[in-house]
């Protein structure tokens, strides 16, 4: 007899950077209930951005409690998901030795331009397929190692945002694979790479690593996580994947060669492969992400040039986010002429190259030009940039997209007809949290039609004239990077 599916109450959770959101769905993948809340984000001069473990983890017991208020009948399970990278330090119990290094963190901005001057990046990403940039584990671990020593002694392991809230509502010490895809497991054998551990000077804090998940791996709430959520000890957990490949599942990505492009924080750009093998000798940067079955891959280029860089720009111009599309629609394709680099992170640029001293630049200005000018350009580069992406990757089917920038029409169209594709949309923002409860649906036995998930979407056409009107402008950008490279120094 086949599982009772509306029986099946699943709450997602995605621990993003500065939001934390809950999403419940029905068994054809619509949400019912969803709550979130923000988290809090620690920038310290130097490039220096941390969180608090005890805020997120509190972030998490918000939305749970909210939405598991909101619905009728018993949970069944808790699916996390959430920010990647940057390295979350905790002792056996679970507690934080230090706050959180978040992903953006750029304080091993000159540490990772020796590894790349002494060949380490190049080595490590010949044995994994995986780049490293500032906010990396392996870059933050070295430098962790030469400044504050004794914080990875009193360790127990060195994890990520997800595993470090897993630890705290179930006492398990683990990580999904794919979170520990970057930068030290080899993706053929789901296994860390030693050699490129020790290609970091890491081999003496190897014992912080926490040994990836098997597939398919439920925990459940101990006592102290079910006092914290309000749910009955003992309910499953699942764990993963991170963000990125549980945004991909949750769009609709199923077959080799479809893509899904995230517009947040990160501009994300990911591509589905049945194959392990990729060019070792081109450039170290993206990632290689194990995903959840085995035999399937996302090459990753999760660039660094996302929505904050059109916060920025709000900011300079004095308008609200809800205006960016009038300002858009002001001008039309190509900026009337004014072209962007969109490097502004502190830490630089991660995908589809490396470069911690990548910064941004505006160029063809004059007295002629408006604001709105000024914002299509930093637009249209953005998606310039992830045309360059895909590109590396190897887009070659299916575009889906998620992500706060898909709710500007206008820039939604940009990226349609710079990228020459047209993008499926899914109805409903929580992507991330869907992907995490197809997830564990499967993990539990009781799979999801996803097929039918996925078709809650809409599809946005690009407009072909645009598409030509782009090609010269994506030459220009590819030019001017080019340039600009050359010459940008920390």
């Amino acid at each position: 007899m086949l599982p009772d599916r509306s029986a099946v109450v699943i709450i997602g959770v995605d621990i993003g950077t500065s939001l934390t959101k809950a999403v419940v769905f029905d068994a054809s993948g619509v949400s019912i209930a969803q709550a979130s809340t923000p988290s809090e984000i620690r920038q310290v001069p130097g490039g220096r951005v941390e969180q608090d473990l005890d805020q997120v983890v509190g972030t998490v017991a918000t939305v749970v409690r909210e939405v598991a208020g909101a619905i009728d009948g018993p949970v069944t399970a808790l699916a996390l998901t959430g920010q990647g990278d940057g390295v979350w330090l905790r002792d056996e119990d679970g507690n934080a030795v230090r706050p959180a290094i978040s992903w953006l963190d750029g304080r091993a901005n000159a540490l990772l331009e020796k590894w790349q001057a002494a060949g380490v990046t190049r080595e490590v990403f010949r044995r994994t397929g995986s780049g490293m940039f500032p906010g990396c584990a392996a870059t933050i671990l070295s430098y962790l190692d030469e400044c504050e020593p004794g914080v990875l002694d009193r360790a127990a392991v060195a994890g990520y945002c997800v595993d470090a809230v897993v630890q705290r509502l179930t006492g398990e010490i683990t990580v999904d694979v794919s979170d520990a895809s970057l930068p030290f497991l080899d993706p053929a054998t789901r296994r860390y790479d030693e050699q490129a551990i020790a290609a970091c000077g890491l081999s003496h804090r190897r014992g912080l690593l926490a040994e990836p998940a098997a597939p398919n791996a439920v925990f459940h709430l101990n006592a102290c996580g079910a006092d914290l959520l309000g749910l009955p000890a003992g309910l499953p957990v699942t764990a993963g994947p991170f963000d990125l490949p549980a945004s991909a599942i949750g769009a609709g990505v199923r077959d080799p060669g479809d893509g899904i492009l995230t517009a947040g924080t990160t501009l994300a750009c990911q591509v589905l492969t049945d194959n392990a093998a990729f060019d070792a000798e081109g450039e170290p940067a993206g990632m290689f992400l194990s995903t959840p079955r085995a035999g399937e891959f996302l090459r990753a280029m999760p660039a660094m040039v996302g929505t904050a860089s059109i916060d920025w720009a709000c900011k300079l111009v004095g308008i609200e986010v809800e205006q960016v599309g009038g300002l858009l629609a002001s001008s039309p394709p190509g900026a009337n002429g004014v072209r962007a680099l969109p490097f502004l992170s502190a830490s630089g640029e991660r995908a589809p190259f490396v470069d911690a001293a990548a910064r941004a630049q505006f160029s063809g200005l004059s007295l002629e030009h408006g604001r709105g000018d000024v914002v299509r350009a930093l637009c249209e580069s953005i998606a310039y940039a992830a045309r360059h992406c895909f590109e590396a990757a190897g887009l070659s089917g299916r575009l889906y997209a998620c992500g706060g920038g898909m709710r500007s029409a206008e820039w939604t169209q940009i990226f349609a007809d710079v990228l020459g594709h047209s993008i499926v949309i899914p109805s409903d923002p929580g992507v991330g949290a869907r992907g995490a409860v197809l997830v564990a649906a499967e993990s539990l036995g009781t799979p999801f039609d996803v097929e039918a998930w996925a078709s809650n979407s809409r599809t946005v056409e690009f407009v072909p004239e645009n598409v030509d009107l782009y090609q010269p402008g994506y030459a220009d950008y590819q030019a001017s990077l080019s340039a600009a490279r050359g010459l940008w120094r920390l």
